[in-house]
């Protein structure tokens, strides 16, 4: 991420639904259970102390069982449900204070949400729907159709603008539905199971489409699944709730590794490591590297692999190199001969989905941010060890 300014603040955050909250509150900060306050009072926890901070340009993913209070707290998160307690700022801007027309702003302007349910209206075209949001908040027709369209495209339904919803498929009609959020250029982007009633292979598009979304807008999402290997694809952190508690927060690897307890380790049983592994963190520095810009000769004596990597002043991948140890060479040679197959993997990608590609590439394959610049090499050798290791 290029900015790891944070966003979204949560802190201490409570929600109870009843007549008599803070009895209920009391109750839970004195050590009782989510059933016994049930059960004592008739007040039903639906979140617990939640406190979390959001990056920008992150995907952060919510997830748990059912009931376990995830789709409360995105809720809260844009007072569609008002907290019992506690605060959420947005950009430094404490919202859990806001009047209803400061409140509606806030959600016109900087949080779009996306739900399971692709809620089109059946007599509107694609555009329109996509539209829909802007009207209400009185953008002219023109300046609105214009910025569903550019949205629509970014999802890759331009060319279906005039057609209505019964004419698109189940996903496409969710691209709609998320063309409609973005077409508000959020700050921030709440999913609540967006992709849960899609079919497995659409749903797996729709995945990849969000991960290219956010790596090209670096968009900030927070996504609520309950389902682990999607959150596991898509997230850079995730959150996991039991019982309207947040037990515990990190990057998939992080939380395979060392889970807080016994619920978290039984979510996470049986998952293939690789999946959990992205390519950024086991990229290995030591390949050689060379400007191409530089006018100097290259001296390859020392070079430790049989490869020269090619990098732009801004550190930019622009090739690959075969070099002969003990020869000097210019780098106009090396740019010559660069090799025609350039595979590179992005840094995001999981250490499983990278196998086949490092598997057919000649060479050590670059591994790059969302920007290009050169992060590292990833090799056969090199998978084989982290796999032994894992």
């Amino acid at each position: 991420m290029s900015n790891t300014q944070e966003i979204l603040e949560v802190n201490n955050v409570f929600k109870v639904f009843g007549d008599a909250p803070d009895q209920a509150m009391d109750m839970l900060r004195n050590g009782a259970t989510k059933e016994q306050v049930l059960s004592e009072t008739g007040q039903n926890v639906g979140v617990f102390d939640a406190s979390f901070t959001v990056k920008r340009g992150e995907i952060f993913v919510i997830m748990g069982l059912s009931g376990s209070g995830k789709s409360t707290l995105v809720r809260l998160l844009n007072r569609l449900i008002e907290p019992s307690s506690g605060s959420i700022k947005l950009k430094g801007q404490n919202i859990t204070n806001l009047k209803d027309k400061d409140l509606l702003n806030v959600r016109r302007q900087d949080m779009s949400m996306v739900f399971q349910s692709f809620a089109l209206m059946p007599h509107m075209s694609v555009i329109e729907n996509a539209a829909f949001g802007l009207e209400i908040s009185g953008i002219d027709k023109k300046t609105r159709h214009q910025r569903a369209l550019t949205a629509l495209e970014q999802v890759g339904l331009g060319s279906y603008a005039h057609s209505r919803p019964d004419q698109l498929s189940g996903g496409m009609q969710q691209r709609v539905g998320l063309a409609r959020a973005l077409a508000n250029d959020p700050t921030i982007l709440l999913m609540d199971e967006a992709f849960s009633a899609l079919d497995p292979l659409i749903r797996y598009e729709m995945q990849g489409e969000l991960i290219r979304l956010q790596k090209e807008q670096e968009r900030t999402i927070v996504f609520i699944s309950h389902d682990l290997d999607e959150a596991i694809r898509i997230g850079d952190r995730i959150a996991i709730m039991e019982g309207g508690r947040i037990v515990q927060i990190g990057t998939p690897q992080e939380i395979m590794n060392n889970p807080a307890d016994d619920y978290v380790a039984s979510f996470f049983k049986g998952v293939d490591a690789t999946k959990t592994i992205k390519v950024k963190d086991i990229a290995q520095k030591d390949a050689l590297t060379v400007s191409s810009t530089s006018s100097a000769d290259v001296a390859l004596t020392e070079a430790s692999g049989q490869f020269a990597y090619l990098l732009d002043d801004g550190g930019r991948f622009v090739g690959v190199s075969p070099i002969t140890q003990g020869k000097s060479s210019t780098v106009a040679s090396l740019m010559s001969e660069r090799l025609s197959a350039q595979y590179s993997l992005n840094a995001s990608t999981s250490l499983k989905e990278s196998i086949s590609i490092v598997s057919e590439s000649p060479y050590p394959v670059p591994v790059l941010d969302d920007k290009g610049v050169y992060q590292g090499t990833l090799s056969k050798d090199h998978i084989l060890a982290t796999l032994a290791n894992n």
